[in-house]
């Protein structure tokens, strides 16, 4: 099982109290696009606990952009792969849990909020650092994943048609994939 070899590897024991605890708090400060998870789970999964690699978290990422709901797909996996299916459950509903209690909180009050200045300037650096932490992520996933001429063109030719054709990331990741079996055929 690979949660038993994780946990096997990790700087802090495997507790589905702390899986919990780390993804409620990862859900009660995420903000905007799935992508900021990244700066999290890295933190918390690769750097903090060491119950992730670099390689698992970039499969997380993987697998969560290849289904609808990256968020809930890639917290799943990485519950999954750290404790089971217990794990996923406990992550899935660590996650999700502030959101829907900070909607059914604020639902009321977001007429008046969307007034304010001051909401609105905060709003604005919220976004700002979020970009900030997507950006440093990617950096530091690039230099995991892109490891040799194949990859590096596949990021580039990736990179290229998101920006021109704003194809949907499922389709990136299928593409890859496609290329990665390609590549393994043809050198094997």
């Amino acid at each position: 099982m690979v949660a038993i070899a994780v946990a096997a590897d990790a700087v802090v024991s495997y507790s589905a109290t702390r899986l919990f605890l780390t993804f409620l708090k990862i859900g009660s400060v995420l903000y905007g696009s799935g992508y900021v998870l990244l700066a999290f789970l890295r933190s918390d999964f690769v750097e903090r606990y060491g119950w992730l690699t670099e390689q698992q978290l970039l499969d997380a990422v993987a697998v969560g952009q290849f289904t609808p709901g990256p968020v809930f797909t890639t917290a799943t996996f990485v519950g999954y792969v750290t404790g089971g299916f217990w794990g996923a459950v406990v992550a899935t509903v660590g996650i999700f849990l502030p959101a829907f209690l900070f909607v059914a909180v604020t639902n009321p009050l977001l007429p008046k909020l969307r007034q304010s200045a001051t909401i609105s300037a905060l709003l604005d650096g919220v976004n700002v650092a979020a970009i900030g932490l997507m950006a440093a992520v990617s950096i530091t996933l690039g230099r995991a994943a892109i490891v040799d001429v194949w990859t590096a063109m596949l990021a580039v030719g990736a990179f290229g048609l998101l920006l021109r054709y704003k194809i949907n990331s499922a389709w990136l990741v299928l593409i890859g994939g496609g290329v990665g079996v390609l590549r393994y055929i043809l050198t094997s």
